[in-house]
Formats: C-alpha cells, sequence, structure tokens
C-alpha cells in the first residue's frame, strides 16, 4: 500500500491535523522560505508528534554536519535531500543511522545513489505544481512522489507510477496555511485506496 508525507508542518495546529489524520510521515523544512522551522521549534513540534508517523526534516545544499547537528537536535529519523549534497554526504548520513531520501528535479535523468529512497519533484520544489508524470520510468529503488499531489490527482499518481509513498505540501494547503479537512481527505483517500 502507497505512504503517504505531510510536508512543511510549521504550526501547533498542523500537529494536531496530522496527529488526527495519521500520515505515515510529516515532514519539517530546515531549508530557507516560508515553511522553514529551526531545528529547536521542530524539536517542540516533533514531541507532540503521535507514535508511528516518522518525522522527516528537509535540507537544501547543507553540509553532512549541519544535517546531523540539527536532526540530533530535532530528533530526526530520516532526512530528505533537495539539493546537490554528493554520494559522500550520503554516505556518511546513512554510517550515522539516518534514513536518506535523495529528491531527484524532474525532468532529470535518475541518479545512482545509496539513499535509501528517492523522491521525484517539479523542477521547482514547493511550487505547487506536478511535472509530467510520464516523464518518469519508474526506478527499481522505492521512491516518493511529489509535486503539485493534491485530491484531484492522487489516485491517478498512484495508480499510474505506483510510487511507495506521496509527498504532500502546498495540495493540503488553503491560503499557504495546513488545511485539518484536505489533510484528512487526502490521507483517507491513500490510505483506502
Amino acid at each position: 500500500m502507497t505512504k503517504i508525507k505531510i510536508c512543511g508542518l510549521r504550526r501547533d495546529e498542523d500537529i494536531e491535523y496530522v496527529n488526527m489524520a495519521r500520515p505515515d510521515y510529516a515532514g519539517f523544512v530546515f531549508a530557507p522560505g516560508r515553511r522553514q522551522v529551526t531545528a529547536e521549534f521542530a524539536r517542540e513540534l516533533r514531541q507532540r508528534l503521535r507514535d508511528g508517523i516518522t518525522p522527516v526534516g528537509v535540507f537544501v545544499g547543507e553540509s553532512a554536519e549541519n544535517i546531523l547537528r540539527a536532526a540530533n537536535v530535532a530528533r530526526l529519523e530520516v532526512v530528505q535531500l533537495h539539493g546537490d549534497e554528493d554520494e559522500e554526504c550520503v554516505g556518511r548520513l546513512r554510517r550515522e543511522g539516518m534514513t536518506v531520501i535523495k529528491a531527484v528535479r524532474m525532468p532529470s535523468e535518475v541518479p545512482e545513489t545509496a539513499a535509501d529512497y528517492l523522491l521525484f519533484d517539479n523542477a521547482l520544489a514547493g511550487s505547487g505544481e506536478s511535472f509530467d508524470w510520464a516523464q518518469l520510468e519508474p526506478p527499481s529503488k522505492p521512491f516518493f512522489l511529489a509535486g503539485g499531489i493534491n485530491i484531484g490527482n492522487v489516485r491517478d499518481a498512484i495508480g499510474m507510477l505506483k510510487p511507495y509513498a506521496v509527498d504532500v505540501s502546498s495540495g493540503v494547503e488553503t491560503d499557504g496555511v495546513k488545511d485539518k479537512d484536505k489533510i484528512s481527505e487526502i490521507v483517507r483517500c491513500v490510505k483506502n485506496g
């Protein structure tokens, strides 16, 4: 069964919404932008996250040292790399016990990587726009599908590409903030097939 990640959590209410909906993963963005949180604030949110929801930290172009420091403070289990992090960084993170998701901005070739998972996203990550899914030849490595996923297209995305997980952020927002009803609806849709 396809899993679901709700990303870009940054308010107390966001944690309440995901605790009610129970997605598989909850994402905290450490990269600059409107969804950015500090490691200390992410730790406060993480402490209130229901057991069974895996916390993920999203990073862009950070060193392995900085990622590990933030992951330790925020008590993350998974790190998602959205920049030009190299295989040395991926290897170091994995040796330190982190599960690693490596993002690929489409259209692009699927890289060889030691990361545990790939994530395919629009070239403009966080834009809420999907890429042409027909461009993607699903790899043998399990992958997350991101970029413009919402309640209107999530079934098609799962049916067409059979991702390990879908990653949703702007697709569950109203006026730039997480929407309780949209989160509940899409999690229910994914979990119930």
